[in-house]
């Protein structure tokens, strides 16, 4: 197991704490996966410790709140290169391989968000769209082989991801019962991942709510949508 991210302290706890509760070796690279040199590192540095990528997990991504007139355009667009860019080059290095091996799987983090437009998250909603849409028609692709692709669409998770992005957890905003643990997330992906399952949204409300987001027209979809996540 290789666990890739860009703050190392993180890393080494999280590392430490699987080999010790699961008996597993858990290497760390330190990476900003929207850089292309990076990323070229990271292959690298897998190549060294001597690790095939059998799975591969694209969870590295972030979000952003408010109007997008307010938001800082560099941090936008490279909102697109995390979410999108880094998914769509790390799946092209790996999946081949995993294709000549007859074997493997990927599991690319997606969103409920991804099923509707969603004002004042414009560019996150955008970038899960690309995610799901790519993640679904390589699914179809690699039919006939023994390698799967996998979306998996959260909605809220109790997780850092709000604070992070600079638009809180709304726990104001986002009934209760809609919340999911991150544990709750994590089994529900590789029960989906191991069933070779196209898209997963774990959470019954979760699904429904998705179906809404799919079917209901633009029209009545988006005013709703702006009250969910209201800005001055």
């Amino acid at each position: 197991m290789t666990l890739v991210a860009r703050r190392e302290d993180r890393l080494e706890d999280l590392a430490a704490e699987l080999a010790d509760e699961h008996a597993v070796r858990a290497e760390i690279v330190v990476a900003d996966v929207s850089k292309v040199s990076r990323r070229e590192k990271l292959a690298h540095d897998i190549e060294q410790l001597g690790l095939t990528v059998e799975v591969l997990v694209n969870n590295a991504g972030f979000g952003s709140g408010g109007r997008f007139t307010k938001l800082d355009g560099e941090k936008e667009a490279s909102m697109v290169r995390t979410n999108c860019e880094a998914v769509v080059a790390l799946t092209s290095r790996y999946v081949a391989g995993m294709v000549e091996r007859d074997r493997g799987a990927i599991l690319n983090l997606s969103s409920l968000a991804s099923f509707q437009p969603v004002p004042f998250q414009a560019t996150y909603a955008a970038t899960k769209a690309f995610v799901q849409s790519f993640t679904e028609a390589l699914h179809e692709e690699l039919r006939g082989t023994a390698v799967t692709a996998t979306a998996v669409c959260p909605g809220p998770v109790r997780t850092e991801f709000g604070e992070a992005g600079g638009f809180g957890g709304g726990d104001d905003r986002i009934p209760g019962f809609m919340w999911l643990s991150a544990e709750k997330v994590a089994a529900d992906a590789l029960d989906a991942l191991d069933g070779g399952d196209r898209v997963v949204v774990p959470g019954l409300i979760n699904q429904v709510t998705a179906l809404y987001g799919h079917y209901l027209p633009r029209s009545v979809l988006l005013p709703i949508a702006r009250r969910v996540w209201p800005v001055k």
